[in-house]
């Protein structure tokens, strides 16, 4: 299944499951964000952490996302975006 098919069906829990671990703001960026997923492609998320996120949080959305959509997902946060593209991921990330 495309990504974005997955992505699509699911908008709302991909937020709750996200807000539900000390983060917000989900986006996505990559090849779903432009038009361009096919079957096997990735979901690429990114959330804005607050405070009290931890690393266990980011590994448990990824888990439980993968999980609820069946598809590969990876999730970032902005300071974990390498500098040579930090600045064009965030303006070019869509709300999910």
């Amino acid at each position: 299944m495309k990504p974005s098919i997955a992505m699509n069906a699911h908008r709302a829990e991909i937020r709750s499951i996200v807000e539900a671990h000390h983060a917000s703001n989900a986006r996505v960026f990559g090849s779903v964000a432009t038009s361009t997923d096919i079957d096997g492609s990735d979901l690429d998320i990114l959330i804005d952490p607050s405070a009290d996120t931890t690393l266990f949080d980011i590994g448990s959305i990824r888990h439980k996302l993968k999980q609820l959509l069946g598809v590969p997902v990876d999730v970032l946060t902005p300071n974990a975006l390498p500098d040579h593209f930090r600045n064009v991921v965030i303006s070019q990330a869509l709300a999910i």
